[in-house]
């Protein structure tokens, strides 16, 4: 029975590599899962009850520090590894399986959807595996065989999603009031753009004062959360900013919100996979996926705070008349393509 290693090392993983892992070990494959200590992963991992081994840990946001957790971690996945003895080492941009796997020659397929992400110099994958929107010219992995899956990552789990009507009130919302989810910039990511952090602030200030409003924020770490507190103190206090306590079914919170606003990509594509109003303000280089969205229509770019009051509408949305996509040709998809590298290897 050949055996699939997946590694999750950042928050949107668990979500999309869920029902992969359930289709992978339903078609009669082992899986092992490893997980890094950063964000909001071993809460989520946990939440969505997903066996996984910890191991290792994020290291902020200094250059020197990121060149250091890349050589420790990968190090620190070895022994697992070479006890595990997978045949297939599978992950969304995990530079530290690629070079684990590497070391002790496990054929790696690395999943991507946003093709200004920095490559290794050195190391590739064997395959890479991109949404078709993305041309094979922007793909910089060396002679990495390109597989493409149609649609976005975020139809992989939006499919098979089920609303819960009781989160609102779980998180102590008003049933009345208008409500927009909003996730602040990834500001410890190499991508990082401090102009998403000043719209950031500056979209905060615009809607604070917004009558019947309550906006539920996700900071991406206890440094994050920490800053919005001591800044939005007095919001907070009085319910108009929210801040769950734990972990929260992100896709069940974007489809309770009127509209949602997040300076990363998975938030954005989960609510225009979802059919919710989205509003990005993130500001590195836009990527293919997010660019189709927009041009489609499905996402707004914010680029300024000008475009605040000539952009954004403030206004709830009709969920009864709205229905959900259930097709998974995405899915499927991929992970036939994981069977069919699996299966080349030995």
């Amino acid at each position: 029975m050949k055996k699939i290693w997946i590694d999750l090392d950042n928050t949107p993983h668990i979500p999309f590599f869920r029902p992969i892992i359930d289709a992978l070990m339903e078609r009669g494959y082992q899986v092992k899962v490893t997980a890094r200590d950063a964000f909001q992963v071993y809460d989520l991992a946990d939440y969505f009850n997903i066996k996984y081994q910890r191991i290792g840990r994020h290291y902020g946001k200094n250059k020197f520090m990121k060149v250091v957790g890349l050589i420790v971690r990968s190090l620190q996945l070895l022994p697992t590894m070479i006890t595990e003895k997978p045949n297939l080492a599978v992950s969304h941009g995990s530079r530290t399986q690629l070079i684990a796997a590497t070391m002790l020659g496990i054929p790696t397929l690395m999943i991507e959807d946003y093709e200004h992400a920095k490559a290794l110099i050195l190391i590739h994958p064997a395959w890479v595996f991109v949404p078709d929107i993305i041309p094979d010219s922007a793909v910089d992995h060396g002679k990495a065989r390109i597989y493409k899956y149609p649609g976005i990552k975020e139809d992989v789990y939006v499919a098979g999603f089920s609303p819960r009507p009781a989160l609102r009130e779980e998180l102590g919302l008003s049933a009345g009031s208008l409500l927009i989810t909003i996730r602040p910039p990834a500001t410890e990511a190499h991508y990082h753009s401090h102009e998403s952090l000043e719209l950031f602030e500056a979209i905060m200030t615009y809607l604070v004062g917004k009558p019947n409003t309550q906006i539920v924020i996700l900071p991406r770490n206890k440094k994050q959360e920490n800053l919005i507190r001591s800044e939005w103190e007095t919001f907070i206090e009085n319910k108009t900013i929210v801040i769950p306590g734990h972990a929260v079914d992100g896709l069940n919170l974007i489809w309770a919100s009127d509209l949602v606003i997040s300076g990363g990509g998975t938030m954005n594509r989960e609510a225009a996979a979802l059919g919710v109003p989205v509003y990005s303000i993130f500001r590195s280089k836009i990527g293919a996926v997010d660019r189709y969205l927009a041009d489609c229509g499905r996402l707004v770019l914010l680029e300024s705070a000008e475009d605040f009051s000539t952009k954004i509408v403030l206004e709830r949305r009709d969920k009864e008349k709205q229905g959900l996509n259930r097709k998974n040709d995405c899915l499927q998809g991929i992970v036939d393509k994981i069977i069919e590298a699996a299966e080349t290897t030995r």
